[in-house]
């Protein structure tokens, strides 16, 4: 599994330039800085106030979290790419704030590639969590079961493929190890609800670690809402 953050909303240079023209020498300290993300939310969010250009916005960004102002963070989105399993995908996708772009199998049959999933013992009193103490023979049995069945599809779909059967048929005939990849793009409130909800203990494992790449990958690009949030 992978996850790259591969662009956020920025400022367009045109606009700053009107900006700057009419900026007294103070403002010109905030517009230094408002090609970062955050400071372009502070911006926004003082649309209706005289103090727009103030270059101290960490606590207006924290009152506005904490008193549920959420729409100030709607002013920014973010991408990013994705590399996991079909099944998480789908989990993934469920999400319906965000856009989304995957790879289909539809059209391309290049890179068939397979991740290899840890079994865990099924919670018999929760059905949402699994126990990792499987002995290691069922380890073994597992890890053995996904080999033969991933190395069976691939002949298998390989030779479908050869023989001029479509790929969106052809593709029937890979397991759900197999990889894909998808684009996630939304507004900073939506990941911050994506990952208040997947980062819980009752969210998949595999899925819950896509999550917490996801936030490392934030953590990095907005590191005041990080530190706001407790990233």
């Amino acid at each position: 599994m992978k996850v790259k953050l591969i662009s956020k909303t920025a400022l367009d240079k045109n606009y700053l330039l009107e900006l700057m023209k009419e900026a007294s020498e103070e403002d010109k300290k905030f517009l230094a800085t408002i090609q970062d993300s955050e400071a372009l939310i502070a911006y926004t969010a003082r649309v209706s106030s005289a103090n727009q250009k103030n270059p101290q916005y960490k606590k207006l960004l924290k009152y506005c979290m904490e008193h549920g102002h959420w729409s100030i963070f709607e002013m920014v989105d973010a991408t990013v790419e994705i590399e996991t399993t079909l099944p998480i995908a789908t989990q993934i996708l469920r999400h319906r704030s965000f856009s989304f772009q995957q790879l289909s199998r539809r059209y391309s049959s290049d890179g068939v590639e397979f991740e290899e999933i840890k079994p865990r013992r099924q919670d018999t009193k929760n059905r949402q969590n699994s126990i990792n103490d499987l002995h290691d023979s069922d380890k073994l049995f597992f890890k053995q079961a996904q080999e033969s069945i991933n190395q069976v599809s691939e002949v298998y779909y390989n030779q479908a493929i050869s023989r001029g059967i479509a790929k969106e048929s052809a593709r029937f005939l890979l397991p759900q190890t197999t990889t894909t990849k998808l684009y996630m793009k939304g507004s900073l409130r939506s990941f911050i609800h994506y990952l208040k909800v997947r980062n819980n203990d009752s969210t998949q494992k595999e899925h819950r670690e896509i999550a917490q790449l996801v936030q490392k990958e934030l953590k990095k690009a907005f590191p005041l809402i990080g530190e706001i949030c407790e990233w």
